[in-house]
């Protein structure tokens, strides 16, 4: 068994399905690879989402430490943006495998 800040996995790949697992997870991290992004425009990037999974998928890549999460509070409206951490930005090859992947099922099995 393999733990993983008071998670246990089984395997390896246990792991990091439960840290990039789910339906929305990886989408989100796709879509901060080269930006950082306000809650409006990730929503917009994904206009299946709900409002509460996108809350609730941030909230847990945040306490993973996958992204990060920086409040401007100088001035009004309050404005959030959320970026990959260091620890998050170790993923960008595999989610760009991930994607990768997927643009070769459209290429050559979509058809």
């Amino acid at each position: 068994m393999i733990t993983f800040r008071g998670n246990e996995y089984p395997c390896c790949a246990s792991l990091t399905m439960g840290i990039i697992g789910g339906k929305w997870k990886t989408v989100i991290l796709f879509h901060l690879i080269n930006k950082k992004l306000r809650y409006n425009e990730l929503r917009k990037s994904m206009p299946t989402v709900t409002e509460r999974t996108l809350s609730l998928q941030l909230k847990a890549l945040e306490e993973d430490g996958l992204i990060k999460r920086k409040v401007y509070t100088s001035k009004p409206p309050l404005k959030v943006e959320y970026s990959l951490t260091d620890f998050g930005k170790t993923l960008i090859p595999l989610i760009q495998s991930i994607a990768d992947w997927g643009d070769f099922v459209i290429e050559e099995y979509a058809k």
